[in-house]
């Protein structure tokens, strides 16, 4: 599968962006997807995640309610809206499909996930 992730930018303080991630090769209908971000020096932290049906939805400690992952297996798409936007939360952000094997977890890592997006910036200001 490839994954794309697009709907970065610039957004000030308080705004808010929605990020998309557009699969292409296979469905992924049977696949739990998430959202990780990396700062500038950081490392890759986990953000959201769902379940290959949707019913499921797991969101890092730092989202708090600010975050909404969902997805359209029909259109083959995932989305993360993101409101409340903080200078925090400054990064790259991708788009991730797992092995299609396993469950999801609540606090999925990095290695959980087999195909990763090219990633899309998220620059918050003060």
């Amino acid at each position: 599968v490839q994954l794309q992730a697009s709907g970065g930018g610039l957004v000030q303080a308080g705004g808010s962006l929605k990020l998309s991630c557009a699969a292409s090769g296979r469905t992924i209908d049977t696949y739990n997807m998430a959202w990780f971000r990396q700062a500038s020096g950081k490392e890759r932290d986990f953000v959201a995640a769902i379940s290959w049906s949707g019913f499921s939805t797991y969101y890092g400690d730092f989202v708090k309610g600010r975050f909404t992952i969902s997805r359209d297996n029909d259109k083959n798409m995932m989305y993360l809206q993101m409101n409340s936007l903080k200078p925090e939360d400054t990064a790259v952000y991708y788009c991730a499909s797992d092995y299609g094997v396993y469950g999801l977890g609540p606090m999925p890592s990095v290695s959980d996930f087999e195909a990763w997006g090219q990633g899309t910036l998220v620059t918050v200001s003060s």
